[in-house]
């Protein structure tokens, strides 16, 4: 994408033609307040941004319709936008035409056809942009985005107050928000994000959406399950006491409660008896019961554990004992009756000793005894287990029981408000209704765990192909590739710190030479020469990798009065208007042949058919760079805007 030509119409009809060459160096140059400045301007208003940024004045005044047209490899595109109305600061309407070869619109023909989100979206089609999408941190508040031609304006202007700025090296870069967006999105113009990465990204948000929905239901789901057994409990109670349940069995588990629970609801009224509190009594005395089943369950597991434990140092002394007569088996066996020999008896010495004998004894008894306090300990353990169980079973009993103790306290409450038992089952029954109505089944929840485990290894194994992805090695590559690029430019610059490696640092967005012992970033380099040949050499580096690898940002630059750090001043610079005896008079000659001799070769050799646009106020009498001019040189007239249009 290059700039074929430029194109301003008056109120009255009129229209200036400002032509480039889309191969080669083109230089516009002549007087300050020509309107050479606002060209960036005029071409960034029709690339996409509805900011109104031309400076006010003559060129807003008397300017009714801006018009670009754009080089593609094989069409044209032309955008032209009209002036914001009333002084406004922003317009989105366009007027947008395509064709192989396209000529500037007569002012009657100027009409609004699209906008400039269909600009952004055709202009990053034709670039190239591949679909993508900025990675944003999940714990950080900024949302992602697509990354679109709007993300190339950084590297495509280089302004006048910018060009040897030291603190700022690209543009737009001391805005809120664009130093972030320039670390999210060149990453993605340089190709390090994939296609095949965004389809993973875009597959892992999907999925991560999917899985918080699915652990919203199913945390749900288990507090229904959670708490729906207790309700259960409590409406079997009130359905008794009030006699819409009649006589079940007492310890019913959860599916019977469900099923009695099922049963009331085809009650009906009928007279009975009050009720006499024989219900809450029978409960009292059932708990009491268990209370006192869960003291003597607990009392046998205590004495199993005090038990197990004198067990277990029992075994701990005995084996301790053993080791130390151990050593007995040292003895030699006799060959004849393999029996262990005492090397000091009077046998074996034609006598008798009773200390062999006593020792040997010990031993076999504590090896006997040993085995039987071992083998008992598997019987200890299977009855410890199966009293806590029993335990445990109590406790929840006791547990339900109270349920049901507190629904039935309840009920007989109601039923006393309510004046009869009749009244008070009718209100029991809705509430069973209810329930029952917001019973999860067991297999919709079995349902949703199934659901929720198959979400959750899909996004587990989503994870897993993005975290095998090489974005952070590549990325580091790609910088450190630009990098010895722009050392290079610096080189042929000749800047100070020319002998340091330089390298182009993203997170500060900067570029950081390494002398020995420390780093120096660009913000603490000196000299406005320096910091041209810093600013020239990362761009030139930068557009020399996306040439090469085909990058999706535009082919051009245009900078913006580069040569004004090699006049004595700022008013030197000024006064030169373009003139060659002013420039040779009054700037560093050298310099300034140095630097559009290398711009000139990086469009013919470094980059063949790169497009530099540069803006200035000095001229060289050499027959290359006369080639190069655009026009004669501006003063007033001619000048961008001719001095005969009128205002609006």
């Amino acid at each position: 994408m290059k700039i074929r030509s430029i194109h301003v119409y008056s109120h009255d009809g009129q229209r200036r033609d400002l032509g480039f060459k889309v191969d080669g160096l083109n230089v516009i140059t002549g007087r300050s307040s020509t309107g050479k400045s606002a060209l960036s301007d005029i071409i960034e208003y029709c690339m996409g941004r509805s900011s109104f940024n031309v400076p006010e004045g003559i060129i807003s005044d008397k300017v009714a319709w801006f018009c670009v047209i754009y080089q593609f490899e094989k069409e044209q595109m032309l955008v032209a936008k009209p002036t914001p109305p009333s002084g406004g600061a922003s317009c989105s309407t366009v007027m947008l035409r395509r064709g192989p070869k396209l000529q500037a619109p007569e002012f009657r023909e100027l009409m609004v056809n699209t906008d400039d989100d269909s600009i952004v979206e055709l202009l990053s089609r034709l670039l190239g942009i591949p679909e993508n999408r900025t990675q944003v941190a999940l714990e950080q508040s900024r949302d992602s985005y697509d990354a679109n031609v709007k993300h190339t304006f950084y590297y495509l202007f280089q302004k006048q107050g910018l060009v040897a700025n030291k603190d700022q090296l690209f543009y737009r870069q001391n805005e809120q928000f664009q130093p972030q967006a320039i670390r999210d999105t060149l990453p993605i113009l340089l190709g390090v994000s994939s296609n095949d990465r965004y389809e993973l990204e875009s597959k892992l948000r999907i999925a991560q959406r999917d899985m918080r929905i699915s652990n919203k239901k199913l945390e749900k789901a288990r507090d229904a399950v959670g708490t729906s057994h207790e309700q259960a409990i409590g409406l079997y109670s009130e359905a008794k006491t009030v006699g819409v349940i009649g006589n079940t069995d007492e310890n019913q588990n959860a599916e019977g409660i469900i099923n009695a629970l099922r049963s009331a609801l085809s009650w009906n009224p009928e007279t009975v008896p009050d009720d006499d509190g024989s219900r809450v009594s029978l409960l009292e005395d059932e708990i009491a019961q268990l209370r006192q089943d869960r003291r003597d369950a607990q009392a046998r597991l205590d004495a199993a554990r005090q038990f197990a434990k004198r067990a277990g140092g029992y075994e701990s002394e005995a084996a301790e004992q053993i080791n130390r007569l151990a050593s007995i088996n040292a003895l030699p066996k006799n060959p004849d009756s393999g029996e262990w020999q005492w090397p000091f008896s009077e046998r074996n010495l034609a006598l008798e000793s009773p200390l062999a004998v006593v020792l040997l004894n010990e031993l076999e008894s504590l090896e006997k005894e040993l085995r039987i306090a071992t083998g008992q300990r598997p019987k200890l353990e299977t009855y410890l287990a199966d009293q806590t169980g029993k335990a445990d079973g109590i406790a929840g009993h006791i547990k339900q029981k109270e349920a049901e103790l507190s629904a039935a306290i309840s009920a007989n409450e109601v039923i006393a408000q309510m004046g009869n038992r009749n009244n008070a089952a009718a209100r029991v029954v809705g509430r069973i209704s209810l329930f029952l109505e917001t019973l999860l089944p067991n297999e919709d929840l079995a349902k949703l765990e199934a659901e929720n485990r198959r979400l959750t290894n899909k996004v587990k194994q989503l994870e897993e192909q993005i975290g095998a992805d090489d974005s952070n090695e590549r990325l580091t590559s790609i910088l450190s590739n630009i990098s010895a690029k722009a050392w290079r430019y610096i080189q042929k610059f000749n800047a100070e710190f020319a002998p340091y490696p330089a390298r182009l640092n993203l997170p500060q967005l900067t570029i950081i030479f390494d002398r020995p012992g420390r780093s120096v970033p660009m913000s603490r380099t000196g000299g406005g020469e320096n910091h041209l040949a810093y600013h020239l050499s990362v761009l030139l580096a930068l557009h020399l990798y996306a040439a090469e690898n085909n990058c999706p940002i535009p082919r051009f630059l245009l900078i913006d009065q580069p040569t004004q750090v090699y006049f004595p001043s700022e008013q030197t610079y000024k006064d030169a208007d373009g003139s060659v005896q002013n420039t040779e008079k009054d700037a560093d000659l050298d310099a300034v042949r140095r630097l559009f001799e290398l711009l000139l070769k990086f469009t013919q050799e470094d980059v063949p058919g790169f497009q530099l646009i540069v803006t200035e106020h000095a001229n060289l009498r050499e027959q290359w760079f006369q080639d190069a001019l655009v026009e004669e040189p501006w003063t007033k007239p001619p000048a961008l805007i001719p001095e005969d249009w009128q205002d609006q």
